[in-house]
């Protein structure tokens, strides 16, 4: 964000508080349409309007787009990272719980693009709620032509370049403005989505406290197009072969025992894999099963593992009857499953107390 945007959105925050709300509207139309361009070759501070004609803008970027339901800020932009580059969506609520912040990365699956995950989700709202930052990256058709993250791609499965080097220093860049630190930062994602967020704490385990997967795929069985289809209508061959999870990071894991795209069995594999990432610290857990009942007709089998501090290190929530689309989701939009559990709330319950952090609401 630019020093004028920070200005503006902090002295139309004052203005709200101070109860002067008509004057903090007006503040905050000014911002609208400011860009923030990064060009090489360009002073960073310098400031450029939008034409909405162009359709090529070169360097990063960034532009006020609207306010949120709660009183928060849709930024749009563009970010390069060496020859790789993604446009994305960012909210940052009025109220951010902190400092320091906490960021939700969000990676949406095939057929579908930042604006669209996030009105299917309906994150923002619990952005609003309890005060963290989401970050929407949007895979652009000219790498995928169906908008799909390419996971099962070696190349986009290394620290150094391709699209999970492009998504961790993205999501640095967000984190480091807004001065959120690792045990506050998670990665989830939708189908495609998911397996790109198994892909981020197994290639840059750092950088993330947790993970959330739904209806995804475990890491490191496909390597193309053709075994990823496989993986997805068959599940893995054998759960003995499954590569080693390189990363102690605790997973909530969302799946509908119906669903004809993914095959369930990518679940109980990514559970496995996950506690395999944890070594002889493993035996260490013990396991909690509990049906919890929804009043809108769908009930889910729910797997916890704790370890000795009653910790929870996995959660597999496996939906009777649930399809493939987003539990909870918005029934307007497209992969949506309004049944069965909230699994973005769900999500972000797990974040948080894995992170020893409180949630108000």
């Amino acid at each position: 964000m630019s020093e004028i945007l920070r200005i503006l959105f902090a002295e139309a925050m004052q203005l709200s508080r101070d109860g002067r709300c008509s004057e903090a509207t007006a503040l905050i139309q000014r911002a609208f349409h400011l860009v923030r361009p990064q060009a090489q070759g360009k002073p960073a501070g310098q400031r450029l309007g939008l034409n909405p004609d162009d359709r090529i803008i070169k360097g990063n970027f960034e532009f006020v787009e609207d306010i949120g339901p709660g009183g928060g800020f849709i930024i749009h932009g563009r970010y390069h990272h060496g020859p790789d580059a993604c446009d994305y969506r960012l909210y940052v609520p009025s109220r951010l719980d902190g400092p320091p912040a906490a960021l939700l990365l969000m990676l949406h699956g095939c057929q579908q693009d930042a604006t669209s995950f996030a009105a299917l989700t309906r994150m923002d709202r619990l952005a609003d709620a309890f005060g963290f930052i989401v970050l929407y990256p949007n895979q652009g058709r000219p790498a995928n032509s169906v908008g799909c993250w390419n996971w099962f791609l070696s190349e986009h499965r290394r620290p150094e370049r391709g699209e999970s080097a492009l998504l961790v220093a993205l999501t640095d860049e967000i984190a480091g403005r807004y001065a959120v630190e690792r045990r506050r930062r998670y990665v989830a994602g939708f189908s495609a989505g998911a397996a790109m967020a198994l892909i981020l704490a197994a290639v840059c385990p750092d950088r993330f406290s947790a993970i959330g997967v739904h209806s995804g795929l475990p890491y490191g069985v496909a390597h193309d197009q053709l075994s990823a289809l496989a993986l997805m209508r068959q599940g893995p061959v054998g759960l003995a072969d499954l590569p080693l999870f390189p990363s102690q990071t605790p997973i909530i894991v969302f799946q509908g025992d119906a669903d004809i795209r993914v095959n369930p069995a990518n679940a109980a594999a990514i559970i496995q894999q996950a506690l395999g990432g944890l070594g002889r610290d493993s035996e260490q857990l013990r396991t909690e099963q509990r049906l919890v009942r929804t009043e809108n007709r769908w009930d889910c089998s729910v797997m916890v593992c704790r370890d000795a501090q009653a910790r929870s290190w996995a959660e597999l929530w496996m939906v009777h009857g649930g399809g493939h689309g987003w539990f909870g989701g918005d029934p307007q939009m497209a992969f949506a499953e309004p049944k069965g559990p909230d699994a973005s709330r769900e999500l972000v319950r797990f974040f948080f107390a894995v992170s020893g952090i409180h949630q108000d609401e």
